[in-house]
């Protein structure tokens, strides 16, 4: 049975370097379940663990009918056309 998923504060800090270096063996970890807090100077720049549960994919077409474009979405005012392409 796999280990509990560990929160925050319980995962292992590891250097850029660190990872780079143990890239494959990091993933099998985290594959496992474990977290761990990616560090650049000491400074904490990314968490990699397992995505979380309640962050299921959104199946395509749930939105469908819901959204609606202005008419005029895709129109470019002339003068706008004008400037961007060098006249005047």
């Amino acid at each position: 049975m796999a280990e509990p998923r560990r929160n925050k504060s319980s995962a292992r800090r590891v250097d850029v370097r660190e990872f780079r270096g143990n890239l494959t063996s990091i993933l099998r970890q985290v594959e496992e379940g474990e977290r761990f807090l990616l560090t650049s100077h000491h400074k904490v720049v990314a968490e990699i663990g397992l995505p979380s549960t309640d962050s299921a994919a959104r199946p395509p077409g749930a939105l469908r009918g819901k959204i609606k474009l202005a008419a005029d979405f895709d129109a470019l005012p002339a003068e706008d056309l004008m400037a961007m392409e060098g006249g005047t």
